[in-house]
């Protein structure tokens, strides 16, 4: 007999801070499964098995295996304590979709742009509309068991202000996924204390 699954703790009434995160990266880069790593409710996702009808807009190369794609957007939620909750929206990541973006950028407080190494051109879009919307970020290179960079030759890759937080993660992971927003919401105390500083 299998046994019953976990009764999952609802989202308590005294609840009153709800922080809107987005992750964004290139296809294919682990933004679903770092959504559903780390999420405390069963996410909510809009993945399609893709067709031979996208084989010519695509590219794939990079991703062979990959055989469902985000067509909207992924949701999760992390309870961080009884009062403050993190809502974790993934952006779809083909070129096709990125009108979505500006989109699910409206009312978010920070952002997790996700990339591969291997391909680390996927990720200039992202952080370019980050940078546009004036929406703080940090980058979290998703460990595909083949990075050979260092910190710094991604960081000169992409261009990143010497303020943004670098960090590495397994987006399979739930603590490793924790890492990142936890890196995140620092980075947001940080830069929020230092207008404080100066107003």
């Amino acid at each position: 007999m299998a046994a019953a699954p976990a009764e999952r703790k609802p989202l308590s009434s005294a609840a009153d801070n709800g922080l809107k995160i987005v992750v964004v990266g290139g296809f294919g880069v682990g933004k679903t499964t770092l959504v559903r790593s780390v999420s405390d409710i069963r996410p909510l996702n809009t993945e399609e098995t893709m067709t031979q009808a996208g084989a010519d807009i695509d590219d794939l190369s990079a991703v062979r295996s990959k055989t469902t794609t985000t067509v909207a957007f992924d949701f999760g939620r992390i309870s961080l304590n009884e009062e403050t909750v993190l809502y974790l929206f993934g952006a779809p990541g083909q070129q096709r979709f990125w009108f979505l973006w500006d989109r699910l950028f409206a009312g978010t407080l920070g952002a997790v742009v996700l990339v591969d190494t291997r391909r680390l051109d996927e990720s200039w879009y992202a952080i370019d509309r980050l940078e546009h919307h004036g929406t703080p970020f940090v980058v979290a290179r998703n460990d595909f068991g083949s990075d050979t960079y260092t910190s710094e030759q991604v960081r000169e890759a992409l261009d990143l202000d010497p303020e943004v937080p670098l960090v590495s993660c397994d987006a399979r992971s739930r603590e490793s996924a924790k890492h990142v927003l936890i890196t995140l919401v620092e980075h947001l105390h940080r830069l929020s204390s230092a207008r404080e500083l100066t107003s």
